[in-house]
């Protein structure tokens, strides 16, 4: 299974264009966004159904299928409420945090060849902190910093996609995403099975 994982993309609609083009052409079956849209209309290029057309509106149901699940936590900038509404018209919005288990036949075989990821935006460095130290996940998920970056503790692999640049110590210079292939990793939590990748925007 090939994850997408995005986050602090703050209503720049050309980068959110390109990642979900990039993912498109890595064939990803799921998409996390670990927060900060910002606005509604910064979400719906994620729709898989949903086009932009050269009015800047969106034509629904016209066949296209970008082909991924979404799923999407709430950012300490998402300060429009109606970001869970758009979500939730296409993908699943987890709030403030939460928790997915991917690659097991069903959701009660967590365990069993699942992968199981807890998402969180990582507003509190303790919380996400807390999140790979406590041992329940293979992956942690989350932004905040728009630093990308990859780090494996006690069997857990901590991802930040990173994000659009901002003028801000340690951030990147480029906006990043990420893509985790779980058959590289095998089953198990593994750094070499994250991907970052800089997008031109």
């Amino acid at each position: 299974m090939r994850i997408g994982i995005v986050s602090d993309t703050h209503d720049d609609l050309a980068a959110v264009e390109a990642a979900v083009a990039l993912f498109e052409r890595e064939g990803v079956d799921v998409v996390v966004h670990c927060g900060d849209f910002v606005a509604p209309f910064s979400v719906t290029p994620f729709d898989a159904g949903e086009v932009p057309d050269a009015g800047g509106g969106s034509d629904a149901d016209d066949g296209s299928d970008a082909g991924f699940d979404f799923y999407a936590v709430r950012g300490n900038n998402d300060g429009e409420w109606a970001v869970q509404s758009t979500v939730e018209s296409f993908g699943t919005y987890l709030g403030e945090a939460g928790t997915l288990s991917f690659g097991a036949a069903d959701v009660g075989d967590a365990g069993d060849g699942a992968v199981d990821v807890a998402v969180t935006h990582g507003t509190s460095a303790v919380v996400v902190d807390a999140l790979v130290d406590c041992g329940d996940y293979d992956y942690v998920f989350h932004g905040h910093t728009h630093a990308h970056g990859v780090e494996e503790r006690g069997g857990t692999v901590r991802v930040n996609p990173g994000g659009l640049p901002i003028p801000v110590d340690g951030a990147d210079d480029a906006f990043h995403v990420a893509v985790l292939d779980t058959d590289i990793a095998d089953g198990s939590a593994d750094p070499d099975a994250v991907t970052h990748c800089e997008l031109d925007v």
